[in-house]
């Protein structure tokens, strides 16, 4: 990377040094996987016992803990696999690219590539001809912590536990997958749901599963089902701190002001079917820290190795304070974008339900400044990355034709543009009050966001200036978020006044991406919802999307796929039912190479690639593998 600052060149001589000697290899591909006996480090005898370690939370050794921000806000609730409420952000994210830390899950998704990768799973998963089933493998050396084997049994009991007990992903996945069912003690078979047709309802969330949930010990669930005495209730709130768990790290301290992982030196991946290796840092620690500033105060002092919070000016921290931190990209936008923050349009408001409005006040706004502004040039900007209902990952950005779609684009700042689109279909300023009109009624709109998220409330005011040098007065409101989630997420009935332009979310990088990212904003099947937290919150509504969407998770001809994605990117920039207003990271992936070097960064080399995930989510977890100590 091109800052890799003039302090680390102090330590050269003892990295080369280091470097004469012999060293673990780079984890950047599986090691192919061989039929495995289990490693005798690992049987059931040598099972790790519960850590009462001599080392105290308070004093760890600093040149064997890695310490994170950005991660956990206020205490631990609990350690339950099951529940989504634990409050445990150093353990349990159950997203596309899963947190395995202490749990983990069949397959490792990689945002970079978009492929999935076998982490508990022996080799690749395979549909049947008819595509109505997958079968994996568990690899035969997969160990739980308490050294007993992870099995295919330990898989269907899981699925079988959420569907039991009605958790929130069962509710996610039931109406796509009908079992999950053990062959035998290693092969697993995933039976997907049936349309009227025979077909999967989609395979696509099916495939996604694999790398999404975490696998649970059937023994351990069995104890959990014992004592909350089979009630739902009972057993999603209980704390689970006896939890077995197959990843490689588990519980060392949890308070009120920080969460200590240690690592199980027993791990199963450090046989050859997997790493190789046990992940470097002994400890994973985060403070509590009680708003950003403190956890970029701590980033800047070294007490923060890896930094998963927005850290404003970021370049700061190494053009005028020349510390040895760093980004996975070296010049803007520092990070790789992932989700598209986005002005959603009520298109039952007066004048927005005119296509000609909408594209004027989307033309019209400065991206330039909201990028710079809001995001402090941590996002790529839309002449690098044309907008589209792609992210600007290389995986995605290869699914549609960009040339097909060219002039439908916009960079934005283009007051005459807007002013000329909006005289062409006749909204015009008829009294003389500099405030154009549309069938006779002033056009006044607001926009809004929910107040305390800053770079969202500094983007909304870009968006209401931006009207108001075309004729269109646009004023600015920020409700408390309960009072905001609560409007915006209600689409059983029209939007209420004050909610003409409003900001929400879009999915980041995923197996199901971008195919849920474009359900999510265009989809016409969540108009109609009383609680809908999945989007087009907007209600928008076309048939034709309507009719790719269902086609794109049956489709596998790669030519055919990129013609339908293209075409879909054609009609949002064609009606431009919502905008994007920046790119933004999956993670502030920011780190820190005082203590410990060789994060992941562009170019480094790891095949397949590391993304700057924190070392923690889905195949970044594989950089955990690579650090290496500044000074050993």
């Amino acid at each position: 990377m091109k800052h890799r600052f003039s302090l680390l060149i102090v330590f050269m001589v003892s990295v080369i040094l280091t470097a004469c000697g012999p060293s673990p290899a780079p984890v950047g591909q599986p090691t192919t996987v061989q039929p495995a006996q289990a490693p005798t480090a690992l049987t059931e005898a040598s099972a790790p016992t519960q850590v009462a370690a001599p080392i105290s939370a308070d004093a760890l050794p600093r040149k064997e803990t890695l310490y994170f921000n950005g991660l956990q806000w206020g205490p631990v609730v609990g350690w339950n696999p099951y529940s989504n409420n634990n409050n445990n952000g150093m353990v349990i994210a159950l997203q596309d690219s899963a947190r395995v830390t202490m749990f983990e899950t069949p397959y490792l998704y990689n945002m970079l590539d978009g492929k999935q990768y076998p982490l508990l799973a022996d080799g690749d998963w395979t549909w049947n001809a008819d595509r109505t089933e997958i079968t994996f493998k568990i690899k035969s050396a997969a160990r739980w912590s308490d050294g007993t084997p992870v099995t295919a049994e330990d898989v269907a009991y899981t699925w079988a536990t959420h569907v039991k007990y009605e958790t929130a992903v069962a509710a996610a996945n039931r109406d796509y997958i009908e079992t999950i069912e053990a062959v035998d003690p290693q092969t697993v078979v995933i039976k997907a749901k049936l349309d009227a047709n025979g077909r999967a309802v989609n395979p696509l969330i099916v495939q996604a599963y694999l790398s999404t949930y975490y696998v649970i010990q059937k023994a351990w669930t069995q104890k959990l089902e014992e004592r909350s005495g089979g009630d739902p209730t009972k057993l999603l709130a209980d704390p689970a701190e006896d939890v077995v768990y197959s990843g490689p790290y588990g519980k060392f301290f949890a308070d009120d002001t920080k969460v200590v992982l240690v690592r199980n030196d027993n791990y199963w991946g450090q046989d050859p079917s997997m790493w190789g290796k046990l992940p470097m840092p002994k400890y994973l620690a985060h403070v509590i820290f009680k708003d950003n500033a403190a956890g970029s105060t701590a980033l800047a002092a070294g007490e923060v190795d890896v930094s998963q919070q927005f850290n404003s000016n970021v370049q700061d921290l190494w053009e005028k304070q020349n510390l040895p931190i760093s980004t996975y990209l070296p010049e803007p936008p520092y990070h790789i974008g992932a989700s598209l923050p986005t002005a959603f349009f009520n298109l039952k408001a007066a004048g927005l339900d005119q296509v000609c409005i909408r594209k004027a006040i989307a033309i019209a706004v400065d991206y330039s400044a909201i990028i710079a502004n809001a995001m402090t040039n941590q996002s790529a900007t839309f002449e690098q990355v044309p907008r589209s209902l792609m992210n600007p990952t290389p995986f995605e950005q290869a699914l549609y034709n960009r040339e097909a779609v060219a002039h439908l684009q916009w960079t934005g700042n283009d007051i005459e543009g807007a002013k000329k689109l909006l005289d062409d279909c006749g909204v015009v300023d008829t009294d003389g009050d500099g405030w154009r009109e549309y069938n006779g009624q002033k056009l006044s709109y607001v926009a809004t966001c929910p107040n305390g998220w800053s770079d969202w409330q500094a983007a909304i005011e870009i968006v209401a200036a931006a009207g108001k040098q075309i004729g269109i007065d646009i004023t600015t409101n920020f409700p408390e978020w309960s009072v905001y989630q609560t409007v915006v997420t209600k689409s059983d009935t029209p939007l209420p006044a004050g909610y003409e332009i409003f900001m929400m979310w879009s999915a980041g990088a995923g197996p199901t991406q971008p195919w849920g990212r474009i359900r999510n904003l265009l989809s016409s099947e969540w108009i109609g919802m009383p609680s809908n937290w999945s989007g087009n919150w907007g209600q928008y509504s076309n048939p034709e999307v309507d009719e790719l969407l269902k086609l794109i998770p049956h489709e596998t001809d790669e030519a055919r796929l990129k013609e339908m994605y293209t075409r879909l990117v054609e009609i949002y920039l064609t009606d431009v039912p919502s905008f994007t207003l920046m790119y933004r990271p999956q993670n502030f992936h920011t780190v820190n190479e005082s203590i410990w070097t060789n994060f992941p960064h562009e170019g480094d080399g790891t095949n397949p690639p590391v993304p700057p995930l924190n070392l923690i989510d889905g195949w970044g977890i594989a950089g955990l593998y690579n650090l290496r100590l500044v000074e050993p």
